[in-house]
């Protein structure tokens, strides 16, 4: 006769396969629920008072520490109580397993002396040789089953996050190339300004020989409007990769965003006039305050018109405008002329990493839409984008008035 094993002793184990040479097993599977644990004991109690007259195995299992246990067996509820050995399979379970196993006992134990007499190959009354052996215990072919299936899911889980980082790798590398290729043209056009302005300069006099006033300052602007762009780049860079928390931090302040979308202009100046294109604007000059972080909301505008530029054909027409939408929002609108937005698309676009087909061959990270949706999402905003019209792209996005 077989002990009755406390429930840790009587967990099948995951890493050693199990023989038994029990012909009844038995398989109760628990949870660690209170209720269902007062059940569990007295089906305990119950078994023991039928070991005390009867040879069989029981296997506890706790499903909360083996899953793959009750996935093999297809449970849908515990306890329950599964005969596996002699075969065929049968499973008790619900509120009155006690009084389906009082019905079902008599019958296994018909099952028993049948499968006995089948592996002993012993006639009709004579004694039992117990030391031979029935084949090995089907618990065994159960815990490798439960174990393959175990593996099976941690393979594929490891599967999935090896291409995870190969995607991240490719990204990685894809995006170093193109900072180091992007940071090229800025990197130039400031350090032509701050040589042409330092070859000019008179230390002594504290003049410019040759520059004018004017063009002292135009280079002086150049130069500080590409070393934006280039910290803007590297910014952008840093903060796709730094985080994957939801929450993106912002330190908002009363604003002006009409104020701050026309510097952004005057800094993007000499990329749209050298494309001959025509800003349209139309912000009210009563346009209230707005409740956000200046240096996020920058990012996001730069972001807008750098797309609608590079996106606009010579010769075309860009428009802002932003109005008074709700007592509590403000909504501003970039739009442009160029191919626009396919439909099926314009939700994704603001996926990082994202890029429309067409646009395999451009320049860009696929993170800037992504980036602008996180910063006015943390300001309790929403961003869309729609065609315009024309059929250009046009891009909404809206903000929280300041409150008076």
């Amino acid at each position: 006769m077989l002990p009755v094993l406390t429930q840790d002793e009587m967990q099948v184990s995951q890493d050693t396969a199990i023989y038994s040479e029990a012909p009844l097993q038995l398989l109760l599977f628990v949870d660690g629920r209170p209720k269902p644990r007062q059940q569990v004991q007295r089906i305990r109690n119950y078994l023991k008072e039928l070991q005390a007259t009867y040879d069989f195995e029981l296997q506890v299992i706790d499903v909360g520490q083996q899953p793959y246990m009750a996935e093999h067996f297809k449970l849908v509820a515990t306890p329950a109580l599964i005969k596996i050995q002699p075969e065929p399979r049968q499973i008790l379970a619900g509120s009155n397993i006690i009084t389906q196993l009082k019905i079902w006992w008599p019958r296994w134990q018909t099952a028993v002396e049948a499968y006995l007499k089948l592996h002993n190959n012993l006639p009709d009354g004579e004694e039992r040789d117990r030391t031979i052996l029935p084949k090995p215990s089907s618990i065994s072919s159960v815990a490798v089953s439960a174990e393959l299936m175990r593996l099976s899911d941690e393979i594929f889980r490891l599967k999935q996050e090896k291409e995870k980082l190969e995607e991240q790798l490719q990204f990685k590398d894809r995006v170093i190339a193109m900072l180091a290729h992007d940071l090229r043209n800025p990197l130039t056009a400031a350090a032509i300004a701050i040589d042409t302005l330092q070859s000019d300069y008179n230390a002594e006099g504290g003049v410019f020989s040759r520059l004018s006033p004017k063009m002292a300052s135009h280079l002086l602007k150049q130069s500080r409007s590409q070393m934006r762009i280039m910290n803007r780049m590297i910014a952008d860079m840093l903060q796709v990769g730094s985080s994957k928390d939801k929450e993106f931090p912002v330190q908002p302040e009363k604003m002006a965003i009409g104020k701050l979308c026309l510097d952004v202009l005057e800094e993007l100046r000499h990329r749209y006039t050298a494309k001959s294109l025509t800003i349209e604007k139309d912000i009210p000059e009563d346009l209230p305050y707005v409740y956000a972080d200046m240096e996020r909301i920058r990012q996001v505008l730069i972001n807008l018109l750098d797309n609608a530029i590079k996106y606009t054909p010579e010769g075309g027409t860009i428009t802002i405008s932003m109005l008074h939408r709700t007592t509590q929002k403000i909504q501003c609108s970039i739009g442009d002329t160029g191919p626009g937005i396919p439909e099926e698309n314009r939700d994704r676009i603001f996926e990082n990493r994202f890029r429309l087909e067409r646009d395999a061959k451009k320049d860009g990270y696929g993170i800037g839409l992504s980036l602008c949706q996180r910063i006015i999402q943390a300001h309790y905003g929403q961003i869309w984008a729609d065609n315009a019209a024309n059929g250009g792209a046009l891009f909404h996005f809206t903000l929280p008035v300041y409150p008076k």
